[in-house]
């Protein structure tokens, strides 16, 4: 084994020095053309090292006979993964190892391939593409591996196949000029950094991995699928356009996959929606993983599943989900469809082993026998193989329905169709370089470089009116078609188109279309499905984000009071101007209700009728002291002073009546001054009567004379010239700052509270402070004659009625001031009727009660019984 290894280390220095298949990758370009002694040369460098290179050979080429060949003046080179894995052989050094061998013989590929033969054979009889100028091939089976895509890319830039080093043959090949494939992003990127050292161009036909639009790291490579990147943006489109904001990502292992998701997520979260899941399918498709990928998708609660994986790694989850009970509908995007390629179908059909064809193609073999189940053995078939029938020679093609004959959906076959042709033009430009306009290739040698700066320029439209064209980045213009997976009648699977996605549109427009009347969802609905974490807000109520969750989860909370929001699904609630209020759904801003203390509501008819009830009491003692007022109880009560406190009484109920209602101007004035000047005629009437009765009793000693100065002028006077003052600081308070109407609108309040504003503070406590000295006066005066030998101590009622009034001025003071809005005005009105209630009460109650009820006490012998001498008040 140590001399194995020698040798072979040995052997590749001397392929190096002598034929190292790089050199002929660097030096050939094309059909070899020279001198033949030069020729000559070659092929005897390469037969004497052909010894010591067929061991490195069997390495770097590909298996024997998985190629397929036609001669021409330019080859163009092919890569299709015909099977879908390689089974590997037993390595346990013992012996030589046999060579790998693919399985899976995938009929869809071998479509794609014949396709490409078809556009070649189409383009050799067309008069006007490419005349006198004929297209071969060269293709390859990469095995849907990048070992064997780069071994099959290798050969095709001029490595040596095993058996081929040999005499003559042995000669280094000349490498191809341009490669169509291959269809995996995964193989695609092996080839193209193997091809992109030697600027050999490539037209990839099914790969989309947006990393190969990356022209540092693939300055060769270019395609006629679109890049990820604008399927992901058609995607994101779709996602926003039904308003699914939780989805689940499912990805293949490999760069479709990974790349394809990875873009998705990132640009599916710009627009706020979340994924809600990202799981990645093993390529081994194990019964585990595959079964716990399912049961994820069921508890992420995620109505819509996206799937990036190629055919066999989304077959293995749908059977799985299947399996579980998961079902959905399928809809998604899938690259433009050819509508007929005429010739086509005719073509596919014409297959058989027996024809001349099948000597040259190798892979017409594996797919009869899989096609139909049977076996050919050597030339004749003798007996089966693998315990299948021989083949009879009478199966028909065409009988047979499958995927490979189907030509309804020919949509990545139609990629192929169009990279064979776009090569076809890059050739035609070459050959039509005018010498005089700049430099032109040599079109005997069609070096790759050069054939790859046409292709990057090639611009047409095809017979189907479709436009080909390469961007800076080796893209195509992307277009995708809608396709949902509708049931038949039959229960056969139906693509319907029902929407198309065009990249090409300008800025401004929409790029997406979709008929959503055409569209059948999961269980033949029509209803477009919900997947969302949350349901959405709705107008009234705002986003609050659940705390360890993603944004797209959320609870609905509704609008505090004097917030609103009209939208769905609203981050914050917008407060509303201060002279407006929320309605009760939170939708909008209304006008806030006007509040103050009216007739109408229930504490302004209780106030109301308060004070006509006391008005109505006032009344009714004029009434009485009227009809008695000879008696002896209301002369000795001074009638003048009795019937003028009375009429004050009447108009401090009724001032209240000022304090009820919508505020004005003229209200807020009159409600002040009526109610200062009201209680200070009323209080002044109480001070007279409580000085006349404390002098009167002084009066009694011998030769007192004070009397003459308490009589009725002086008492009038007195009256007066309190009330006077009263007046005065009224006027000066109306002229000053007087009370004006005010809007009080708070945040916090659902109403606008109209108010009077005291307008001057001072002027307001002036008049308080007047109306409380007066009551303190009399108060003290009161005091001092509650114990005069009276059997009718007036004196001792007066005393009552103010203790009552001050206590309740003396309360009133921090209610008001703690009352809000319209509660102050109450607040006020209940002071003044309580007060005046007290004395209506406390003075004249008890002179109405024996006047009614004791009439036999109302006589001048009882009121003296104690008292001194008669007198007159």
């Amino acid at each position: 084994m140590a001399s194995r290894q020698a040798s072979s280390l040995k052997n590749t220095r001397d392929a190096e020095d002598e034929g190292d298949p790089k050199r002929c990758m660097a030096q050939h370009t094309g059909p070899l053309r020279g001198p033949a002694n030069e020729s000559k040369r070659t092929q005897k460098t390469q037969s004497q090292g052909v010894e010591q290179q067929e061991a490195q050979l069997r390495v770097v080429g590909p298996d024997d006979g998985s190629s397929s060949e036609r001669e021409g003046d330019v080859m163009l080179g092919g890569l299709f993964s015909l099977h879908d894995m390689v089974l590997e052989p037993d390595l346990s050094f013992n012996s030589k190892p046999a060579a790998t061998r693919c399985t899976g013989f995938n009929f869809r590929t071998f479509r794609w391939m014949q396709t490409m033969m078809f556009a070649i054979e189409e383009i050799n009889r067309d008069d006007n593409l490419l005349p006198n100028f004929t297209l071969g091939y060269k293709i390859y089976d990469s095995c849907s591996t990048p070992y064997q895509a780069l071994r099959a890319s290798m050969e095709l830039m001029g490595g040596e196949g095993e058996g081929e080093g040999e005499g003559e043959g042995g000669s280094c090949r000349g490498m191809v000029p341009v490669v169509i494939g291959d269809g995996g992003s995964t193989l695609s990127l092996v080839v193209a950094r193997f091809l992109g050292v030697f600027r050999v161009p490539q037209v990839s036909y099914f790969s989309s991995c947006a990393c190969l639009s990356n022209k540092a790291e693939f300055p060769a490579f270019l395609r006629t699928m679109p890049s990820d990147f604008f399927q992901v943006d058609a995607l994101v489109q779709l996602v926003q356009h039904f308003g699914w904001t939780w989805v689940g990502v499912v990805a293949g292992d490999d760069a479709y996959g990974h790349g394809g998701a990875q873009i998705f997520s990132e640009e599916v979260q710009k627009l706020g929606a979340c994924v809600a899941l990202h799981e990645i399918i093993p390529k081994n498709h194990a019964e585990g993983a595959m079964a716990s990928i399912v049961a994820r998708i069921r508890s992420s609660g995620a109505g819509v599943v996206l799937v990036f994986a190629l055919e066999q790694d989304a077959g293995a989850l749908f059977d799985e989900a299947l399996r579980q009970g998961l079902t959905g509908g399928s809809m998604g995007f899938a690259i433009r469809r050819a509508v007929h390629i005429p010739g086509l179908q005719k073509f596919l059909l014409r297959l058989h082993p027996s024809s001349q064809d099948a000597s040259k193609d190798p892979f017409i073999r594996p797919f009869w026998e899989e096609m139909f189940g049977c076996s050919l053995q050597g030339v004749g078939g003798v007996g089966g193989h693998g315990g299948k029938p021989l083949c009879s020679g009478s199966e028909d093609v065409g009988s047979v329905r499958n995927i490979y004959s189907d030509v309804s959906q020919l949509r990545i076959s139609y990629n192929v169709y169009k990279a064979v042709y776009a090569i076809a033009h890059a050739l035609q430009a070459m050959r039509s370089c005018e010498t005089g306009r700049g430099l032109c290739p040599d079109t005997g040698v069609i070096q790759p470089w050069q054939l790859l700066h046409y292709l990057k320029q090639v611009e047409f439209s095809n017979s189907f009116g479709d436009e080909t064209k390469f961007d800076v980045n080796g893209d195509p213009v992307a277009e995708y078609d809608l396709v949902n997976w509708q049931l038949g009648a039959e229960g056969q699977v139906e693509f319907v188109t029902v929407g198309r996605f065009d990249e090409t549109i300008s800025l401004g427009r929409k790029k997406l279309h979709i008929q959503e009347t055409d569209i059948i969802w999961n269980g033949n609905q029509t209803t477009v499905p919900l997947s969302v974490c949350s349901r959405s807000c709705t107008p009234g109520t705002r986003r609050a984000i659940r705390p360890h969750f993603p944004i797209c989860c959320f609870d609905c909370v509704v609008c505090a009071a004097g917030e609103m929001t009209n939208q769905t699904d609203a981050i914050e609630c917008v407060r509303c101007l201060p002279e407006f209020w929320s309605n009760e759904e939170g939708t909008a801003c209304v006008p806030k209700q006007v509040d103050f203390l009216s007739y109408g509501d229930t504490m302004g008819i209780t106030l109301l009728s308060v004070a006509l009830l006391g008005s109505f009491c006032t009344a009714t003692v004029v009434l009485i002291f009227a009809c008695h007022r000879a008696s002896p109880i209301v002369r000795a009560n001074n009638s003048e002073l009795s019937f003028l406190l009375l009429f004050s009484l009447t108009l401090c109920f009724l001032c209240s009546l000022t304090f009820i209602g919508r505020p004005s101007e003229w209200s807020c004035m009159l409600r002040h001054t009526a109610f200062g000047i009201t209680f200070v005629l009323c209080i002044s009437c109480v001070l007279g009567k409580t000085i006349v009765v404390l002098m009167a009793f002084r009066a009694t000693l011998p030769s007192s004379n004070v009397m003459k100065w308490f009589g009725l002028p002086q008492q009038r006077a007195f009256i007066s010239l309190c009330t006077l003052v009263q007046v005065v600081i009224c006027a000066v308070w109306l002229a000053v700052a007087p009370p004006t109407p005010r809007r009080l609108m708070t945040r916090e309040s659902a109403s606008v509270i109209l108010l009077c504003d005291e307008g001057s503070a001072l002027g307001f406590c002036l008049v308080l402070g007047y109306i409380g000295l007066l009551a303190s006066l009399c108060l003290l005066l009161a005091f001092l004659a509650r114990k005069l030998p009276d059997n009718f101590n007036e004196a001792k009622f007066i005393t009552f009625s103010m203790l009552i009034f001050c206590a309740v001025w003396v309360a009133f003071v921090p209610a008001y001031v703690s009352s809000p809005g319209k509660y102050s005005t109450a607040t006020e009105v209940f002071a003044i009727l309580a007060s005046s209630y007290g004395l209506l009460t406390c003075l004249f109650l008890p002179k109405c009660y024996i006047i009614l009820l004791k009439p036999g006490k109302n006589n001048r012998k009882q009121l003296m019984a104690k008292s001194a001498p008669d007198k007159t008040l």
